[in-house]
């Protein structure tokens, strides 16, 4: 189905206000054999990325259709930026800026994860149906996060981090950082298991841009096969972060501006995508769905 028959989204039509009712999708219905797209749909004013576009109701609905109509097979939705140096919110102003937002995508079909630290927010949004649920804490927010997972049996994403968003940047000292951010993981992990939360609910992402510096994310993305070796499907959230700013910056050495670091995100979805990640967590969704068919395509050419 194209975008364009998609209610609301004409050439003459702003925001969605309808949303077609569709199957509702699990996480038992994405594609298993090639490298998943998350298109993510941050309903902030304070992003990073997009300084606050999609922070309207409306908006972010109509955004996450068009990115789950461009071909993402998850999208993201978070409610608090937690990008360094930004404040916190409460889960309370969370969970009106995203319920709203997700209720709407799982009722048009969309496959959603929740990108929160607040183990009400993640509840709340599990009541509304089969969501993934994406804590950049590295456990190290709400206690209680892992015995609502172990409940619920939702599927979760293990992120590795170290402090907060305000303390995260001083926290990037490693003596041996592969070694110690698989260490570091599994201990997560353990403590997940130790809830009573099963192997098969839990995906790994390294955390790039997290308590790591430059050099680090490259660093992690060369070495992608010790985290392989914890035997969880791998997520990778590169786009438009710090360092690949760092990296194109101009002859004045000033970082490129998140938009146009999409380049640079599509060629690092290319690299781990050959190396089989599970799935990368993308702003711009049409580059890295081509990114990921290309390597398809490649693989498979006789």
């Amino acid at each position: 189905m194209s975008i364009g028959a998609v209610p609301g989204t004409g050439p003459n039509t702003g925001p969605l206000s309808v949303v077609r009712k569709a199957t509702r999708k699990t996480f038992a219905d994405l594609p298993s054999d090639r490298t998943l797209v998350m298109g993510i749909l941050n309903v902030t004013d304070n992003s990073f990325s997009d300084g606050g576009e999609n922070f309207d109701t409306a908006k972010a609905i109509d955004h996450g259709l068009r990115m789950h109509y461009a071909g993402a097979d998850i999208v993201d939705v978070g409610g608090e930026s937690t990008a360094p140096g930004t404040d916190e919110i409460s889960p309370e102003e969370e969970q009106a800026r995203i319920l709203p937002v997700i209720e709407a995508l799982i009722k048009a079909g969309v496959y959603v994860s929740v990108d929160t630290r607040h183990t009400d927010t993640a509840r709340a949004a599990l009541e509304l149906g089969d969501v993934l649920i994406n804590d950049v804490s590295g456990l190290n927010h709400e206690a209680d996060m892992p015995e609502l997972i172990a409940e619920t049996g939702a599927h979760y994403v293990v992120m590795h981090n170290r402090g907060n968003s305000k303390t995260m940047d001083g926290l990037s000292d490693y003596d041996n950082l592969v070694t110690e951010v698989v260490a570091e993981t599994q201990q997560i992990i353990d403590t997940l298991l130790a809830a009573g939360v099963k192997k098969d609910q839990l995906i790994v992402d390294p955390g790039l841009g997290f308590s790591k510096s430059g050099d680090q994310n490259w660093q992690l993305l060369n070495n992608l096969e010790a985290f392989e070796g914890l035997g969880y499907p791998i997520l990778i959230g590169a786009s438009r972060k710090r360092f690949l700013g760092s990296m194109l910056a101009n002859s004045s050495k000033e970082p490129v501006e998140p938009r146009q670091r999409d380049h640079a995100t599509a060629a690092i979805t290319t690299q781990v995508a050959e190396a089989g990640v599970w799935a990368v967590r993308v702003h711009s969704v049409i580059p890295n769905v081509d990114a990921v068919k290309t390597v398809i395509a490649r693989q498979t050419a006789q």
